[in-house]
């Protein structure tokens, strides 16, 4: 009697050694992101939501940048640097060490697989527990024309069986290998190391293993998945086909969560993007890594966010840009052409138009006048900008930091401000206008004479 999957321990062997050259890419590909996060940072979330633990980490090219990227809270990981390429089964032998540990499971995945999910590691595992002792992950293609086909009869899998070597009739089957595959621990070092290097390349291939089970007596099957999960990633058009697929995925999540989008192709999200019910979100917007959008709120069209939280029922855009550290409150609206970055806008307050605010805090109720930035910075240091409540900014003033305007206070439209306004004060900081006249008639006739005598110069 097998011990069910999810009481049999599990070590998941991660494949992330290869030199990308295909990529044409100064760093590993597995280092590219998805949705903003590292395609092998997907592919450990993965294997955390189907509640494994345990990771060996077969890595060569950028090992320190790879295993960074792949930690995860919930997951403890192990890394073993495979310093020759001889093939998949040579690869997962390079965490020999991790396997003799002794795992019911071991499941062999692959660090350019972003789209997978939980669902098919389970699948695997669970045909371990029913007594395979190889079980193979498999897609119905589309295309199955160069995928190894799986020769399946009455259950069980008899053969992976490449493009190449296949018969005509063997051709026609579009059940194909995705790569993943769960092995019994008890007896995963033995079958690896009876794989042989008998191929045109002198390679060890991982596939084998199914010959190998068989010729022992053993028992190899197969289970499938959705070809997309187990789509993997070569080249830059491949890395966009993915991105593509990921988009959808999560886009399709997003409304079925009670997110309204209305040209969702166009809205392009982070792997931790957080979008409430009731949030609409306009055509051409795109989220950055940590932005969270509360019930109730709107981000207009041509809007870039990153790092932001937008608090409910505020409104974004449309074409604003909100910087790491931007804090809306309730009700509070940052309108067209405004750049927010560290800094809260309290509850009811307004950014209207053609205005930067960095490094600053507005209290709830303000409205910031068109044109108004921050002088947040003097060439070395960052200063802090504090706005009141209920407090006016008028048009095209420039709020020179470290500066307080007061609960209350007005600002002069074109004001330099470099001094604390109090409560209930208003503060006018431009030059007294003066009126010069007849002035301009005299340049324009002035202009005029030198305009006439350059024409007379040039005959």
């Amino acid at each position: 009697m097998h011990k069910d999957e999810t009481k049999r321990s599990c070590l998941a062997i991660i494949l992330a050694a290869g030199e990308s050259t295909r990529m044409k890419s100064s760093q590993s590909k597995v280092l590219h992101p998805i949705g903003n996060r590292a395609m092998i940072a997907h592919v450990v979330e993965a294997l955390s939501g189907a509640g494994i633990t345990e990771v060996a980490l077969v890595l060569g090219r950028d090992a320190d940048k790879v295993e960074a990227a792949a930690r995860h809270s919930a997951v403890r990981s192990e890394t073993y640097i495979q310093t020759e390429r001889l093939g998949t089964a040579h690869a997962v032998l390079a965490a020999r060490e991790a396997i003799e540990k002794g795992y019911d499971d071991i499941l062999v995945v692959f660090g350019d697989t972003p789209l997978l999910t939980a669902a098919p590691l389970q699948a695997a595992r669970a045909g371990l527990a029913a007594g395979s002792d190889v079980v193979v992950v498999g897609f119905m293609a589309a295309n199955p024309f160069g995928y190894g086909r799986l020769i399946v009869e009455d259950g069980e899998l008899l053969a992976i069986r490449e493009e190449k070597d296949a018969t005509p009739k063997e051709r026609e089957i579009a059940y194909c290998n995705g790569g993943l595959m769960a092995i019994d621990g008890r007896k995963a070092l033995e079958l690896i190391e009876k794989i042989g290097n008998a191929n045109a390349k002198g390679e060890y291939y991982l596939t084998d293993i199914v010959e190998v089970v068989r010729a022992a007596g053993g028992r190899a099957t197969a289970v499938e998945a959705q070809e997309s999960e187990l789509t993997g990633c070569n080249t830059r058009a491949e890395l966009a086909y993915i991105e593509r697929l990921w988009q959808e995925r999560r886009r399709t999540a997003l409304m079925l969560s009670g997110v309204s989008m209305i040209a969702p192709e166009t809205v392009f999200l982070s792997y931790d993007t957080q979008l409430a019910q009731d949030v609409t979100i306009e055509p051409n917007v795109v989220f950055g890594p940590g932005v969270t959008v509360e019930s109730g709120a709107v981000v207009h069209a041509f809007s870039h966010l990153e790092g932001a939280h937008v608090g409910p029922g505020a409104t974004v855009g449309p074409f604003a840009r909100l910087r790491p550290g931007a804090d809306l409150g309730a009700g509070s609206k940052v309108g067209n052409f405004c750049e927010v970055k560290k800094a809260e806008i309290g509850e009811g307050a307004k950014v209207n138009h053609l205005t930067y605010i960095g490094d600053a805090f507005v209290g709830a109720g303000s409205n910031i006048g068109a044109g108004t930035i921050t002088c947040n910075y003097d060439g070395i240091n960052k200063h802090e900008t504090r706005i009141g409540a209920n407090a006016f900014v008028g048009s095209n003033s420039a709020l020179v930091a470290p500066v307080t305007i007061g609960n209350g206070a007005y600002v002069a439209s074109g004001s330099v401000i470099t001094m604390d306004v109090p409560d209930d004060a208003v503060a006018f900081g431009r030059a007294r206008q003066e009126n010069k006249p007849e002035r301009a008639r005299q340049v324009r006739e002035r202009n005029a004479a030198i305009k006439a005598a350059r024409k007379k110069a040039a005959e």
